[in-house]
């Protein structure tokens, strides 16, 4: 087999690994839960931990890869993140197993990052379609059977597995990476932007922190509004670090071009909204309508296959309907798809689902083909790697923020409903009340029933999954208001006249 074959078997086991992470975990996060005894906020953060170092560092590695050498740096990425997975897999406590997903997200930042400068640099002419083709279904294809693979792994094995299952794949993919691809680099690589990396993640991980704990702590604690504060002062630092530096991490006049910001919106509204949603949705199949891991991942292809059948007709009609129409009325069918999924009761069955997973399922396949080429399609080929990778920055900074707003809101929401139900139920003190209504907002049920008197424990339990299905509710609205927010903002802002070039993938990678 020629060495351009290889680096495309490479390229693609790469990114099917690191995809596979960003939604395999989902439905093992209660069985993680159960097994390192993680609190509600451990669970965000084991999401969060990926998708925050991801969004930090996607530009970065780019440009480190375009001064040492891509295949150099595809080669360590792979290295750091099949390390990070098997330190993952024995993770003995909750903390360990944040640290070991965060170190994850910086292979997999470096990995995502030269993936498709390999493949450009590997092919040319008609065969460069064929490969870029291979790729978008490889990527797709690992989005879509993540759930049913992590299910399966955690159903019949141990959840350890879904992330043991990477060691031989990495192994492999090393190997490959190091005997038959080629390397390559750029000959007037930009330096890479340290100030604005550390501003830049610092304002964000500060941001996610004082969201997680903001219920814990208070939102008037000196630990929330300092960082809260410190957020604020570091993003203000960002953008000034960016406005003055000859070679920014994100060039800041991009954002002038309309269209451009319509783009990063649409980015992060279609993540911190639906995406961000599974992390509840997994939790209210399995651990109020006890499902199992493979359960769960099956029911959640009903939203890949929505997924999948519209992104095939999205496609065709880029050429054909306005990007802006494609992008507004996927976003606003995200949203319909979310209050379609409102109104669960705790006599409900995953069924009341079904309708609001295929419409949101659907909205996101409408959205997704336009906005790969959105960001591109508005700059001159040179900037579209950076263009790009702002745009899929913008994807990873609304899952992690997503997650911990509605996060909050969850809790916020929970804790207030149980509260209230408890507060009727005979044999329960005032103080045990609220320390059980504390614990339900935690995600330690399990101890919160059984902290109380038995006679009370029938009462305790049906107010536990009331007081979560309220929250979720609750929840619903809020990631739909988002999604039909984003969906007015595509309609505004994407405007026909600012594209400048045909949008392709092969002109995101030439530059990448």
């Amino acid at each position: 087999m020629e060495r351009r074959w290889w680096t495309l078997l490479a390229v693609c086991v790469g990114t099917f690994m690191l995809l596979l992470d960003v939604t395999i975990v989902n439905v093992a996060l209660p069985d993680i839960q159960r097994s390192l005894k993680s609190s509600f906020s451990d669970l965000q953060w084991t999401i969060n931990a990926y998708a925050l170092t991801l969004a930090a560092l996607l530009l970065t590695a780019g440009s480190l890869a375009d001064l040492y050498g891509r295949r150099r740096l595809f080669a360590i990425g792979l290295v750091m993140f099949t390390s990070a997975s098997l330190l993952c897999g024995v993770a003995p406590s909750a903390l360990f197993l944040i640290i070991a997903r965060a170190a994850q997200g910086i292979g997999g930042a470096t990995m995502f990052a030269t993936s498709l400068a390999l493949l450009a640099q590997a092919f040319r002419g008609p065969e460069r379609g064929v490969a870029f083709s291979i790729w978008g279904a490889v990527t797709g294809i690992a989005v879509a059977v993540g759930p049913v693979i992590g299910g399966a792994l955690t159903s019949g094995l141990s959840w350890r597995w879904i992330f043991f299952v990477n060691l031989p794949i990495g192994i492999a993919a090393v190997a490959v990476t190091l005997l038959k691809v080629d390397e390559s680099r750029e000959s007037q690589a930009r330096r890479p932007d340290w100030l604005g990396v550390v501003t830049f993640s610092g304002s964000l991980a500060t941001l996610i922190y004082a969201l997680i704990k903001g219920n814990d702590l208070g939102w008037g604690s000196t630990t929330i509004v300092a960082c809260l504060a410190a957020s604020v002062a570091l993003m203000a630092g960002f953008v000034a670090a960016e406005r003055v530096q000859r070679t920014p991490m994100f060039d800041l006049a991009l954002f002038r071009k309309p269209t451009f910001s319509g783009g990063a919106v649409v980015a992060f509204s279609i993540s911190a909204s639906l995406f961000a949603m599974f992390l509840y949705l997994v939790l209210y199949l399995q651990n109020i309508l006890r499902y199992s891991a493979l359960q769960t991942g099956l029911r959640l292809l009903v939203i890949s296959g929505g997924i999948f059948f519209a992104s095939a007709i999205a496609g065709r009609l880029t050429t054909k309907v306005p990007v802006r129409i494609l992008l507004g009325t996927g976003l606003a069918l995200i949203g319909a798809g979310l209050l379609m999924m409102r109104g669960i009761t705790v006599g409900s069955s995953w069924t009341h689902l079904i309708p609001g997973f295929l419409v949101a399922g659907v909205g996101a396949g409408f959205v997704n083909p336009p906005l790969a080429s959105t960001a591109i399609g508005v700059v001159e080929p040179r900037r579209a790697g950076m263009a790009s990778g702002i745009n899929s920055t913008f994807r990873q900074v609304g899952i992690a923020t997503g997650i911990a707003a509605l996060g909050a809101i969850f809790e916020s929401q929970v804790r207030t409903h149980a509260q209230s139900a408890l507060a009727a139920v005979h044999g329960l003190t005032g103080a045990q009340a609220h320390e059980i209504a504390t614990r339900f907002a935690a995600g330690d049920a399990a101890h919160a029933i059984a902290s109380a008197p038995p006679t009370a424990r029938g009462a305790v339990l049906n107010a536990s999954q009331a007081s979560f299905i309220a929250g979720l509710n609750e929840i619903l609205l809020v990631a739909a208001i988002l999604a039909f927010a984003g969906a007015a903002l595509a309609y505004v802002l994407v405007r026909g006249r600012d594209f400048v070039a045909a949008p392709s993938m092969e002109a995101v990678a030439a530059t990448a």
